[in-house]
């Protein structure tokens, strides 16, 4: 399955950092697929309808035997339906802006096709806000108002919060394979959930944390077969107040 990168980057950019929908009807979530196509198209056929969003929450390549062909499913359905799929940007889709590992995605193309996914994944927004819910891949950034997401530039310390923060009770800064991981905590959590107004995180990028965290107001999912785990899905319809209103499927 090929990609028209020029009609896709014409649809990215007409995009905000911060999507906020207005008329979003069920959103699904959908964590990493991770070269897992067969993730992607069974949340695809179990639930996209008329009244139904999309949204996926990163890590598209990388670990899975089908990377190209995941990535390419996903931004073709972009590309037919863009206001009903969101694909956020995670931290494998941030190879313009910082060297991590594995790389067997980004490895298996030429430079010049190397290149122009480079590009074109770089454009992918970081975060979406819908009444008490903020999706993001990894954590949240460090700022006073949701709406400054949408002057985070790529590789600052706030992208890499959003797209490799991970989330549990130790603060700081981990070192790991040559990189670093934002940890942010519970106290760090709460500060960013009272100044955005929010009552839900949704993220996944950590595929061995508790499902439910902070009071069940933070809520990490994941899709790809790529560590074994369980692929699950978060479903919201209507206002949302605690984690444990959001209906959890494992498909």
């Amino acid at each position: 399955m090929e990609i028209n990168f020029e009609q896709i980057e014409e649809v990215l950019e007409s995009e905000a950092k911060l999507i906020k929908p207005e008329n979003p009807g069920r959103l699904v979530f959908v964590g990493d697929t991770h070269g897992d196509l067969e993730a992607s198209r069974l949340v695809f056929a179990k639930y996209f309808d008329e009244r139904t969003t999309m949204v996926f929450l990163g890590d598209y390549v990388d670990r899975g035997p089908k990377s190209r062909e995941n990535v390419n499913f996903l931004l073709n359905k972009k590309l037919n339906n863009p206001e009903r799929v969101v694909l956020l940007q995670g931290n494998h889709e941030g190879l313009k802006y910082r060297d991590f590992g594995p790389v067997d995605f980004w490895n298996s193309l030429s430079p010049k096709t190397r290149e122009k996914y480079r590009n074109l994944l770089a454009r992918l927004p970081l975060a979406l806000s819908w009444n008490g819910i903020i999706a993001t891949h990894g954590g949240l950034p460090d700022l006073e108002a949701e709406e400054e997401i949408n002057r985070v530039e790529g590789g600052n310390p706030n992208w890499e919060k959003i797209t490799w923060g991970d989330l549990n009770e130790v603060e700081g800064f981990i070192l790991g394979g040559g990189f670093g991981r934002p940890q942010l905590g519970a106290d760090y959590f709460d500060r960013a959930m009272e100044k955005f107004g929010k009552k839900v995180l949704i993220r996944s990028h950590q595929p061995n944390v508790p499902t439910y965290m902070f009071d069940d107001r933070c809520i990490t999912i994941f899709t790809s077969s790529a560590y074994g785990t369980r692929r699950r899905v978060a479903i919201a319809e209507g206002s949302v107040k605690s984690g444990s209103e959001l209906q959890i499927d494992e498909i």
